[in-house]
């Protein structure tokens, strides 16, 4: 949960609205599973995309021409690999805008609920979202059933 810290204080001093989001949200919920990379769900309009930008930059992302217009834009999925994999999804699947999502803090950080993060990987309908599915049904069902 180190990078999610980083990128939630860099991403807080640049007034950024977001949420993590899928599988690394749900670990932040205490899911037990691994992966690869971050995503991050931000609020889409020009003020918060300009300031995307410039968070970005400063947690060393390099960012062309291209990509920043990209950003501004609020393109629907924009993936970066260096200097660590983050995806941007402006869009996620299942969730209209970033109004309609249900975001809760865990530790200081911004995270996707477990309903809305099981809703996105039911409507991305991606295999390796239907292999989590039922794991993360159960997850949310133990958390609620002992009040976590």
């Amino acid at each position: 949960m180190e990078v999610e810290k980083l990128v939630t204080d860099v991403l807080r001093k640049h007034k950024v609205v977001f949420c993590f989001i899928g599988k690394g949200a749900a670990i932040i919920h205490g899911f037990p599973g691994t992966t690869i990379d971050v995503d991050i769900f931000p609020k889409k309009n020009a003020e918060n995309n300009s300031n995307l930008v410039d968070a970005l930059k400063e947690l060393g992302f390099d960012l062309d021409e291209e990509t920043i217009l990209n950003i501004l834009q609020g393109k629907d999925f924009i993936q970066f690999s260096e200097p660590f994999p983050m995806d941007l999804v402006f869009a996620p699947d299942g969730i209209e805008n970033f109004e309609e999502a249900e975001v809760i803090n865990i530790d200081g950080i911004p995270v996707l609920s477990l309903r809305d993060i099981i809703k996105s990987k039911e409507t991305a309908g991606r295999k390796k979202d239907l292999m989590d599915l039922k794991q993360l049904k159960d997850f949310e069902r133990y958390k609620k059933k002992n009040k976590i």
